[in-house]
């Protein structure tokens, strides 16, 4: 994990300062973002326990998800195939039937207005990692600042051109 970190924060940054000059602010793509994830990802675990509701949780593209169990806790789950409409859900439920998900055998659906569950197959769960919740955050903090130090020493933005 430690051996990604300078490569993966090399990446983003190159994003973030390429996309300081457009009008938008920086966007990652789901595979930048599944990435960043995934290097802050522990070994592969069988299950974790839920508490009550989710503390959040984050898709990134068909293929995972990060689910906040707790405001410090959080796990990458990998699917089996590809999950219809997780980008559109405004919520996702569990298959499981006590407080545990389990890798391979629980699944996710996506919930939200527009989403039918009629003839949906539910998302499968291959793979369960936690997250270095700790590590994650000081990540973005190093990115967030990184940034604002290349916005800063970039030109000022010319004026469009009057007719």
């Amino acid at each position: 994990m430690k051996k990604l970190m300078p490569a993966l924060l090399a990446m983003v940054l190159t994003a973030g300062v390429a996309a300081c000059g457009s009008s938008g602010a920086p966007r990652a793509t789901d595979a930048e973002r599944l990435a960043f994830y995934h290097a802050h990802a522990g070994d592969p675990v069988r299950s974790f326990r839920m508490f009550g509701r989710l503390n959040g949780w984050t898709p990134l593209g068909n293929s995972a998800l990060v689910v906040w169990t707790r405001p410090n806790e959080a796990f990458l789950l990998n699917f089996t195939g590809p999950c219809q409409d997780l980008q559109f859900a405004s919520s996702i439920t569990f298959s499981h039937f006590s407080n545990q998900v389990t890798a391979r055998f629980d699944t996710v659906r996506p919930v939200g207005p527009g989403i039918s569950q009629v003839g949906r197959i539910p998302c499968r769960i291959d793979t369960i990692r936690p997250i270095d919740v700790q590590a994650l955050n000081q990540s973005r903090e190093e990115i967030r600042q990184a940034n604002a130090e290349a916005r800063q020493d970039a030109p000022p933005a010319e004026p469009p051109p009057s007719n």
